[in-house]
């Protein structure tokens, strides 16, 4: 399972404009750091709302957009700051801790 993270808008938006997502890899994982993945994922993409969040509600709010390619199946979960799940929010916590950074 591949995941990747987008970040868009917020303070910072002009730094991030054309830079690539970043992505970890479940197969380049320990397995415990891939499965505590796949467990967050999950999570998440159960607790997704019904009607994707509208990134603009609220000045300066980033939002999120993290793509899960697994088995030829790709979901994409968007949220923002302003109105993201406890589900997302742990997600995204354990994507910044674990990314690799040049």
């Amino acid at each position: 399972m591949k995941v990747s993270l987008a970040r868009h808008g917020g303070q910072a938006a002009a730094i991030r404009l054309h830079q690539p997502p970043e992505v970890v890899d479940t197969d380049t994982l320990p397995r415990s750091a891939a499965t505590e993945l796949t467990r967050l994922v999950a999570a998440a993409t159960a607790s997704a709302p019904a009607v994707p969040d509208r990134p603009g509600r609220t000045r300066d709010a980033m939002s999120y957009t993290i793509t899960v390619e697994d088995d030829g199946v790709t979901t994409d979960l968007t949220q923002s700051d302003t109105t993201m799940s406890p589900e997302f929010a742990a997600l995204l916590d354990w994507l910044d801790k674990h990314f690799t950074r040049p």
